[in-house]
């Protein structure tokens, strides 16, 4: 089976660094991802986040297009109920004249931070998700130029007028994002580093469910995963102790400057539960040697009956990282 790989990168910073060379960290993997045969590298969207710095994927976006020649680039997505729809579609569509055929819009409903940036991000107001079917149906209409004549904007156009739209992605980690996006005929992306349980059946029922669109005519089932990649089991293990603890903290609404070392983390006295939210956490991670790495990367595809993996890696040392992107490629890739 014949597996593609992919990058989705959250701009983390680490404890001691800041936001400013975590995005230079995120052009530099960008470039790397494309020299090693990557498909697609995606940027997503949090708010409020002194941990994770990429809060607008479309001008990250523009940035690592204008630093690399040929890898896709997207959002991980666009979270759409914070915004109009026209005002994405012309943001994407822009981002696809300027780079024509490299562009994918992903996008999602979650609120990508806590209550107060949501309350900020809607003057105060209420966030209401329950729009979000309509908002996809409408920034699939502002993309594509397909407005009926009856519609209230009769008329309207999305700028700039070009000729093929990007392509909408379907973000999730839930059942019904599954269902939504066989219902619409869109591409799957299911966040398995979001959830690590119910992940192949809602697969399942979108494929089931799939209705054929005049953009996509078959599935197309792609999933995330967070991953760490090294020589050996014990340094693996190293590397992916700093998002052991991180999510811990997270959990637990522990107070975080950033991605914690590798020596803090393994020198953390985990509480009994706190250990079994280690293990349970692990569901949605894949870690080890490349060939242990390449094996647990067919299985998922397998199970998810997906063609592409997209990986997604929080490491405390940045070269760790890129080794560990590096690693897979030249165990899969080349």
């Amino acid at each position: 089976m014949s597996i593609k790989l992919s990058i989705l990168d959250q701009s983390p910073i680490s404890e001691g660094s800041n936001a400013v060379e975590s995005l230079k960290h995120t052009a530099q993997l960008a470039k790397k991802a494309e020299e090693w045969g990557y498909t697609r590298f995606w940027v997503s969207e949090h708010h409020d986040a002194t941990t994770l710095a990429g809060s607008s994927p479309e001008i990250l976006i523009s940035h690592l297009a204008s630093v690399t020649s040929s890898i896709r680039l997207g959002s991980g997505g666009v979270m759409l109920p914070h915004y109009s729809a026209y005002k994405v579609a012309e943001n994407f569509k822009l981002l696809e004249a300027l780079f024509p055929g490299r562009i994918d819009a992903g996008v999602g409903r979650a609120p990508g931070g806590m209550p107060r940036a949501t309350y900020a991000l809607h003057d105060g107001n209420y966030r209401d998700v329950n729009k979000f079917p309509g908002q996809v149906d409408d920034l699939l209409m502002y993309l594509n130029d397909t407005m009926p004549a009856e519609h209230i904007y009769q008329g309207l156009k999305a700028t700039p007028i070009i000729e093929e739209a990007p392509p909408v992605w379907m973000l999730g980690s839930s059942q019904s994002s599954a269902l939504l996006a066989a219902e619409k005929g869109l591409p799957y992306m299911f966040a398995q580093f979001i959830n690590g349980e119910g992940g192949t059946s809602y697969a399942n029922h979108y494929r089931k469910r799939f209705q054929p669109s005049a953009y996509l005519q078959r599935p197309k089932q792609a999933v995330a995963v967070f991953f760490a990649c090294a020589e050996t089991e014990e340094e693996a293990e190293r590397i992916i102790s700093s998002l052991d603890l991180s999510m811990v903290m997270l959990e637990q609404g522990m107070p975080s400057v950033g991605t914690p070392s590798p020596d803090k983390a393994l020198t953390y006295p985990y509480s009994h539960y706190e250990q079994q939210r280690v293990i349970e956490n692990r569901k949605r991670m894949i870690v080890g040697t490349p060939k242990k790495v390449h094996a647990e990367i067919e299985k998922i595809a397998e199970e998810y009956n997906a063609d592409e993996v997209m990986l997604v890696m929080i490491a405390y040392d940045f070269q760790d990282k890129l080794k560990s992107y590096e690693l897979i490629a030249k165990e899969m890739l080349v």
